[in-house]
């Protein structure tokens, strides 16, 4: 079964050229020209990873973005205006795991889908290969098969970015990490993002664990140096 990408925009053109390039690099691609039909119709038929588009009617990405991550992991683009970096730095800050600035490049945005597919397991062809890789430190729990986060027992629902950063703290508790270094753990080499975009995602993951776990403070901060894992 192919895999299926979502596009939300209310430019019937964009809809219409970009899901001819994805039917023909082998996605199942489903059209959606504001929002609020976008989340209706993913409650009842999720797609592998959603394209967005910002600035819509009725209901924008931003609001769209921050309904599905109450419930959801969904892998999520977004496609911003070119000058937009504070729309770019609050997406990033809600849980999309990418952005891409319009007027794109077709092959670039499907190399864009294709690296945030492989990173969050999503493809169909790859979901059912490997064996169980179970991280266990201290109360976190770690399914990298899955991609499942469990504090003291609770499930936390993690973004893709989000998991791969935790999973890349969490693989050598007590070791700092540079920015740098956790880039390279949650992003492709021919991804750039910059310090801010890390110290973002960092502080949503702190906060969602903190939403089960009032008193947790594993994810440290050293200023200037980067991030490390406590386990107690």
């Amino acid at each position: 079964m192919a895999t299926k990408v979502a596009l939300v925009d209310d430019d019937q053109n964009i809809l219409t050229t970009v899901s001819i390039l994805l039917e023909s690099e082998g996605f199942e691609v489903a059209k959606y020209s504001d929002g609020e039909e976008a989340l209706k119709a993913f409650a009842d038929n999720p797609p592998d990873l959603a394209v967005l588009d910002i600035k819509m009617p009725r209901m924008d990405g931003m609001e769209l973005l921050n309904r599905l991550r109450r419930t959801s992991s969904l892998p999520v683009i977004f496609l911003t205006s070119k000058d937009d970096e504070i729309d770019e730095f609050l997406g990033l800050k809600m849980g999309a795991d990418d952005y891409i600035r319009k007027p794109f490049s077709q092959r670039l945005l499907v190399e864009r889908i294709r690296t945030v597919l492989r990173r969050h397991g999503a493809s169909k062809e790859t979901e059912n290969e490997g064996e169980e890789d179970i991280m266990l430190r201290g109360k976190l729990k770690l399914d990298s098969i899955r991609h499942t986060c469990f504090w003291d027992g609770r499930e936390v629902t993690l973004t893709v970015t989000e998991f791969m950063l935790l999973h890349a703290l969490a693989l050598r508790p007590g070791h700092v990490k540079s920015r740098d270094q956790l880039m390279d753990a949650a992003y492709d080499d021919n991804i750039y993002v910059d310090d801010r975009t890390i110290d973002s995602h960092i502080k949503r993951l702190r906060k969602k664990i903190k939403a089960t776990d009032p008193d947790f403070s594993a994810i440290e901060t050293l200023y200037g140096v980067g991030y490390r894992f406590k386990e107690k």
